[in-house]
């Protein structure tokens, strides 16, 4: 996991990060809340959220200072849901 966000190009790693754990990512949802569909149990520990979430609000700051849309990068890395298509 990248350890802090201090570009748009940092931004862009972190996404793809998430991506690659097969989450159903959206900016505005806290990791603590991103639940297993499998196993019903939270997808991070306590830790680990926390550790996403600090890089979440690096990656709305960085954005901010840059006047660039965090969504739209999001939208850039992450598939669109099929019903979006």
């Amino acid at each position: 996991m990248i350890p802090q966000i201090h570009t748009v190009e940092d931004v862009k790693t972190f996404f793809q990060q998430l991506l690659a754990e097969d989450l159903n990512f959206h900016p505005d949802t806290p990791f603590e809340d991103y639940i297993n569909c499998e196993t019903k149990q939270p997808t991070y520990t306590v830790i680990e959220a926390d550790i996403r979430n600090q890089l979440m609000e690096q990656c709305f700051n960085v954005c901010g200072e840059v006047n660039i849309d965090v969504y739209e990068i999001a939208n850039e890395i992450f598939p669109p849901f099929p019903w979006q298509m």
